[in-house]
């Protein structure tokens, strides 16, 4: 019965996002272990800001912050995950991260240099039957309103590697997409915060804008 409730609560919301009569909500994940859960503070209220803009989204100015095991998940139809260092999952959040991402959700996890080991370990935790593969540059997450032709863009420096978008994939249906080397986040946070110029700021943010016009369109 919950779990019905749960997916007729996110019908509801996408439906809300279709008809824009209402803004929608997106959150930042809080998560155990000891890494930085909450980097890049500006990040997300700079990505609504140009995705209302530039997109024509209806999505409130304030994003939320909702832990991993909580019920509050199922308010939001994009959740975001950053850091540097270590994520631990309990039992009962992986549970209920997986009902969420079955259920119709979005993850998007961000790599801010350091979170790599970790998270893979505890996704694997979330979905032991998948594994992050790398998404396609043909994929339509490369290609709403912006294209991106060589995948995720490099935003940042961290150990001279590519920049890569990997995901997860249940039931052909991208649950989780991994911006890997890239770091998206620092991109859209506030000019002065990491100094960078603003065709490397435009870059992330119509990234970050494709990845919210893929999830409300699909």
């Amino acid at each position: 019965m919950k779990k019905v409730l749960f997916v007729t609560l996110l019908l509801l919301i996408f439906a809300n996002i279709e008809a824009q009569t209402t803004s929608v909500k997106i959150a930042v994940l809080k998560y155990n272990g000891g890494g930085d859960w909450y980097a890049n503070p500006t990040s997300l209220s700079n990505l609504i800001k140009y995705c209302n803009k530039n997109l024509n989204t209806n999505i409130h100015k304030n994003y939320s912050t909702v832990e991993v095991g909580s019920i509050e998940i199922f308010n939001f139809p994009f959740v975001h995950l950053t850091g540097h260092g270590n994520v631990l999952f309990s039992e009962q959040e992986v549970a209920n991260l997986r009902m969420y991402l079955l259920a119709g959700g979005f993850l998007h996890i961000d790599d801010n240099y350091g979170l790599d080991p970790f998270i893979r370990r505890e996704m694997k935790k979330v979905f032991p039957e998948l594994d992050f593969i790398e998404i396609p540059f043909s994929h339509p997450i490369y290609h709403q309103k912006y294209d991106f032709e060589n995948g995720v863009p490099k935003i940042h420096e961290h150990d001279n590697k590519p920049a890569q978008g990997f995901g997860l994939f249940y039931e052909d249906r991208l649950v989780c997409f991994y911006s890997y080397e890239s770091d998206l986040g620092d991109g859209w946070e506030e000019p002065g915060v990491h100094n960078d110029s603003q065709e490397i700021r435009e870059k992330a943010l119509r990234m970050g804008a494709n990845i919210i016009s893929y999830i409300f369109s699909n």
